[in-house]
């Protein structure tokens, strides 16, 4: 998640080095020992080279439109975030913050100090801690607010740029993240919220980051215009996923909100977000390698109770076959019908199957999504599924504990023990995080034990077999006493 750019030019560095010393070992040992002030200056402004560009074409900017020498926060924002002003105000008070100068511009030179510093950070940790420092306006306490602006600007980036409309439920999945973050408390500090976005939703930042990247290093080459209003903004793919939604005008209500796909795909390992098809093209899939995944990922649907219908059987024959990652979302009806349903997400990385024991690798997680969004664990062996297994619980549960599962629904597919409360079940739905190819596969099965089925139906019988048949006997007690060969 840090500076592609960055790394870029590095790998070039080197491989402009081994082809100029190419045959010169004594050369190149000793020019890897000395490693001196003046090949790295070199190499640093290679490597930042856009940076310098782009200050001095904001210098002259601000020096033609307010006849000041440097870089101002409305020339900044007009010309590099026109779209999305507050990020832009934000980036300039961070860098403006870290400069330490007097006034209320910076100069060219400072400028492109601090910004080279804030794309060098390479540690997505501190990526993270830069960008809630950044939100909460360099007070060193992060308010409730604080937060909301910074998820508000990355589910914008994120819709925007996947094409999708806003969803009503984005305030609530929001209000979800600050109400566990928070505790009800009114300012946490910078490190705590860091640490706390790193547990729970670790990629929140990643669409931000990836834009300003995408902003300072490519928008000097639009010339003075940069990226204003009258010139193409940046289009980046993030990495949201995609729902496929059924077809299917008899069940027109939202299934799974994109506001809770969008936050989700900043939680899941990334098993759960795969790529459909990988980049044939090695350059561009270095690339996308180092800005992370930005294919469109779809979420199939495999089951919902409200379509399919309720119970184990309805469950199983939707889910058992799919070879890939899955979610299970819970939604419970809770006991104040004025509030929204409590709704939980199990996440399953390996495929569905019935067992005595708890099984799951270590990518299996659960998540609450509300009232409060939080990961409530982590780990291999937390999933349970049984249904016929005789002397053993029958149901689907999660947690690590045998004895005290977190979640625990029971055989009928009705209710649900959550921590202990039980709750009935509002509605159940699996949605398959796989290629297509992993739910083509499970739709052949399907289609051949119907077959098989269909043929077991159908049973052939000789004569001499029917006469010895104990349905024959059956028919005769129940008064069919004439049936014979004949009328089979």
């Amino acid at each position: 998640m840090g500076n592609q750019v960055t790394r870029a030019g590095h790998a070039s560095s080197k491989k402009t080095d081994s082809i100029v010393h190419d045959g010169d070992t004594n050369n190149a040992t000793s020019l890897s020992k000395s490693s001196s002030s003046t090949e790295l200056e070199s190499h640093s402004h290679m490597q930042f080279f856009p940076i310098e560009s782009l200050a001095k074409t904001l210098s002259h900017l601000t020096h033609d439109e307010e006849r000041i020498t440097g870089i101002t926060k409305s020339v900044f924002q007009r010309y590099l975030f026109p779209n999305y002003p507050e990020l832009g105000e934000n980036l300039f008070n961070y860098l403006h913050h870290a400069a330490g100068v007097s006034t209320a511009h910076l100069s060219a030179h400072s400028f492109k100090q601090q910004a080279e510093k804030f794309l060098s950070v390479m540690n997505d940790q501190t990526v993270l801690e830069n960008y809630v420092k950044m939100y909460s306006n360099m007070k060193g306490d992060v308010t409730p607010e604080d937060l909301k602006h910074l998820l508000n600007i990355s589910y914008k980036i994120a819709m925007d740029s996947s094409g999708t409309p806003t969803c009503i439920y984005a305030e609530q999945i929001m209000n979800a993240v600050i109400v566990s973050c928070f505790h009800g408390k009114h300012t946490l500090s910078v490190s705590y919220v860091s640490n706390w976005i790193w547990q729970h939703c670790p990629r929140i930042i990643n669409g931000p980051h990836h834009y300003i990247v995408h902003v300072l290093t490519t928008a000097y080459r639009n010339g003075k215009a940069l990226l204003s209003k009258e010139q193409p903004q940046p289009h980046l793919e993030i990495p949201t996923p995609i729902l496929e939604q059924p077809m299917s005008f008899d069940f027109p209500q939202i299934l799974l909100p994109v506001s809770y796909v969008w936050l989700l795909s900043s939680t899941l390992p990334e098993c759960y977000l795969q790529v459909d098809d990988s980049p044939k093209d090695v350059p561009y899939a270095l690339i996308a390698k180092r800005l992370g995944s930005v294919c469109p990922r779809h979420w199939t649907l495999l089951y919902s109770s409200s379509e399919h219908g309720t119970g184990a059987n309805r469950f199983l024959h939707h889910v058992l076959g799919y070879r890939g990652p899955t979610l299970l979302f819970i939604r419970a009806i809770s006991p104040d019908k004025d509030t929204v349903c409590p709704t939980y997400c199990v996440c399953s990385a390996v495929e569905w199957h019935e067992s005595h024991l708890y099984w799951g690798d270590e990518d299996s997680v659960g998540i609450e999504l509300f009232p409060s969004y939080r990961v409530i664990e982590k780990g291999a062996k937390v999933l349970y599924l049984n249904t016929n297994i005789r002397g053993y619980p029958h149901g689907l549960r999660f947690g690590s504990n045998p004895r005290s599962p977190y979640i625990s629904i029971d055989e009928s597919f009705q209710s649900v023990s959550i921590a202990g409360a039980p709750y009935p079940i509002s509605s159940l739905e699996v949605w398959g995080c796989g290629d297509t190819k992993l739910r083509d596969r499970q739709l052949e099965i399907k289609k051949w034990q119907v077959k098989e089925a269909e043929k077991q139906r159908i049973v052939k019988l000789s004569a001499s077999e029917w006469i010895d048949h104990p349905d024959r006997y059956l028919l005769e007690l129940a008064g069919r006493a004439s049936y014979n060969e004949t009328n089979k």
